[in-house]
């Protein structure tokens, strides 16, 4: 059996006591690719007579786990609209995130755990242990999968364009799938590009909600409906694009500041980058810079996006474990999103006054300190 009839059949098994009228919700990450694999799942069931299936992504700052998801999810109990739940790119670690109810977890990041009774489908480890993890699927394709074990190959294939963003957000344009092939010789690959673009913007934002990305999604009947304007959610994306656009331009200036502390122990010294903004743009510093420092871990660190506290993302080459360093690096007071991601990509947030003893830590000077969050060192 393959991989991809393996999830599948996975899939299908969990899904089997659940009714058609069952009311099945799907909650999925707000990026390129946890957009798609939730409009995928949504589809998928639709198609297969499923009358009651429901989306959302997350929003800003928001966990699967956390109280704001949490309580969205009571209300919908409450009204008797929720029978069981699938969560998309979300991560799996321990802990409830609504009991009594089926859980299906689809995701592609390392597992730090899984809630008691869950059901966790996942690519993580699939991948070539000493590369650099463009060879595991995401879960956009993972939902793929799922959708052609539903409802069969020639259904699933108008849906091939969703699985090309997954893969073209999360993997980029070389990723090693026969879907991203097929999906750029049936749709085009600049209109994948395009849309893929315009898809991530909108949780880069100040505001940091995707619902209209989403809304696009469940609607739409290939990428270039995603930009061609024949929906108003474009407008929303289009606008939130230039917002990023702008964060983005003013980032680029920052300078590079170096480590070389802890060398010995990663396989690489480590660049950071520092940036004040409202938007998430701290992973694309950390990608564009990467390509400056390839031999480098690459942190882009921002401190104006989360309040009173330092995000920070990073990015690592190939046989460089980012997830294993911040593990043995990891601050008591460090919340459940630090550390978390791929072996490659990872990062976190921790309190001013933790990140400042943290930097220091792992071989970071004086102009990574943060004193007055309001302002960049520059």
């Amino acid at each position: 059996m393959t991989f991809s009839a393996q999830i599948g059949e996975e899939f299908c098994a969990w899904l089997l006591p659940c009714s058609k009228q069952a009311f099945i919700h799907v909650l999925c990450d707000f990026d390129g690719d946890g957009l798609p694999a939730g409009a995928l799942l949504v589809r998928a069931l639709e198609a297969a007579g499923y009358t009651n299936v429901s989306a959302e992504c997350r929003r800003k700052g928001e966990s699967a786990w956390g109280e704001e998801i949490g309580a969205r999810l009571a209300e919908r109990a409450a009204a008797g609209q929720l029978d069981a739940l699938i969560v998309a790119d979300l991560g799996s670690r321990d802990g409830s995130i609504f009991d009594g109810i089926p859980l299906l977890l689809i995701d592609h990041h390392k597992p730090i755990g899984q809630p008691a009774g869950a059901t966790l489908i996942t690519s993580y480890g699939t991948g070539d242990s000493g590369g650099d993890g463009k060879d595991v699927a995401t879960t956009g394709l993972l939902c793929f999968w799922c959708a052609e074990a539903l409802c069969g190959s020639e259904r699933a294939n108008a849906w091939l364009w969703l699985a090309g963003i997954s893969i073209l957000s999360d993997l980029g344009d070389k990723a090693p799938f026969d879907e991203l092939t097929a999906a750029k010789k049936k749709f085009g690959g600049g209109a994948l590009r395009d849309a893929t673009s315009l898809l991530n913007a909108p949780r880069r934002t100040t505001e940091g909600r995707a619902d209209a990305a989403l809304a696009l999604l469940l609607k739409a009947d290939g990428p270039k409906a995603i930009y061609s304007g024949e929906f108003p959610e474009t407008a929303q994306l289009i606008e939130a694009k230039a917002e990023v656009g702008e964060a983005l331009a003013v980032a680029r200036k920052q300078p590079p500041r170096f480590s070389k502390l802890v060398r010995d122990e990663l396989g690489a010294d480590l660049v950071a980058v520092r940036i004040h903004t409202g938007c998430q743009v701290h992973p694309l510093i950390a990608m564009q810079w990467r390509g400056r420092f390839p031999r480098s871990v690459v942190f882009g660190v921002n401190t104006g996006y989360r309040p009173g506290w330092v995000t920070f993302s990073g990015r690592a080459p190939a046989g460089v474990n980012l997830i294993d360093f911040l593990a043995r690096h990891r601050p008591p007071e460090a919340d459940n999103s630090y550390g978390l991601g791929h072996n490659q990509a990872s990062g976190g947030a921790l309190p001013v006054a933790v990140w400042n003893r943290w930097s220091q830590e792992i071989g970071f000077g004086p102009e990574m300190l943060v004193v007055d969050e309001a302002t960049t060192v520059a």
